[in-house]
């Protein structure tokens, strides 16, 4: 009898192995003349070769099946096991592929494209190196920007995502909260966690943070620095100044690709300080390579009433700028 250890990386194993091995026992049910052990992280199989040859493939196959869905049933387990019972060279195919499917995340969450300016931030990625995508809160465009960057490493077009944010207070201030740096700083980078937690396992997210594959940092943290093989994400970029935003897309190297993500309406910097976003969209406009995704209202994915609470402001900030208008008029 011979012996072979299959050793589960890039797999949340609980979701993998199934509810009490659930998943591994349908596998061991199929092939009653070896013995399958699951310990950890370890598969150990105890059987013919041609089993262990057999079974070897089949979870292969299972662990490209979860890596890409983010879940796999007893049941797609059992059409694997079919599929070798057969001898078909092709797996089938088990889930739907949707045009508007952007990602499969974490404990199956699938991850769409929720509004036709979405889908114009997606296709200008494909064919941009830099993307602004700029538009109100709850439009999704960081958590989209975000998903292509793990997608885009997923797929091994990258080698890191760094995902970047100025370190600017919305009415606060940094130096009175407590702790280190990045403790001060993690709250602001909050929603970026949020986003990466629905979309990549939690011991592989934890080891990408410790081996700086993926990299989460205030916008100080980037000058000097020339950024290759990367995805690049510039959230909040409204707080930006002008000299930031030229010294963040300076760092841009080979092989990168580059979104930043900004709301206008929500610029918290000192009244007579200019936000680099703001002057970007006007100098880089007509640039080949750089394209400039306005999303709105109509794009709002969170509660009904942001939505109406966006126009309403968009409303009164109109009306003001054309009684202001009016009143230059009359002088």
């Amino acid at each position: 009898m011979t012996e072979k250890i299959i050793t589960l990386e890039d797999v949340e194993l609980v979701g993998f192995l199934g509810v009490e091995n659930s998943n591994i026992k349908v596998v061991a049910e199929a092939f009653p003349q070896s013995k399958l052990i699951s310990r950890g992280n370890e598969i150990t199989i105890r059987g013919s070769i041609s089993d262990i040859v057999k079974i070897t493939e089949i979870i292969d196959s299972m662990v490209v099946h979860f890596q890409k869905y983010g879940k796999i049933t007893t049941e797609q387990v059992k059409t694997y096991l079919s599929r070798d019972k057969n001898n078909e060279e092709e797996a089938p195919v088990i889930l739907k592929e949707d045009d508007d499917v952007l990602l499969y995340g974490t404990k199956g969450v699938v991850i769409r494209v929720k509004s036709p300016n979405q889908k114009k931030l997606i296709d200008a990625a494909a064919e941009n190196d830099i993307v602004f995508a700029i538009g109100p809160a709850g439009t999704g465009k960081t958590y989209t920007a975000v998903a292509l960057a793990v997608k885009a490493l997923k797929n091994k077009e990258v080698k890191k995502i760094i995902i970047t944010r100025p370190a600017v207070e919305a009415g606060e201030n940094l130096g009175f909260l407590p702790g280190d740096l990045k403790e001060k700083i993690d709250p602001y980078l909050r929603p970026i966690y949020d986003a990466l937690d629905d979309m990549i396992q939690p011991e592989k997210l934890k080891f990408f943070i410790e081996n700086r594959v993926i990299e989460i940092a205030p916008l100080a943290y980037m000058r000097g620095r020339t950024l290759n093989n990367a995805f690049v994400l510039l959230d909040e970029a409204q707080n930006t100044t002008p000299m930031q935003m030229k010294m963040f897309l300076t760092r841009m190297g080979v092989n990168s690709k580059v979104i930043i993500t900004g709301d206008k309406s929500q610029i918290d910097l000192p009244t007579k300080v200019k936000s680099g976003l703001v002057e970007a969209t006007k100098i880089l406009q007509g640039i080949k390579g750089i394209s400039f995704i306005e999303l709105d209202g109509k794009d709002v994915v969170r509660h009904r009433l942001v939505r109406d609470i966006i126009m309403a402001y968009d409303k009164a900030d109109a009306e003001k700028e054309a009684q202001k208008s009016h009143s230059s008029f009359q002088k």
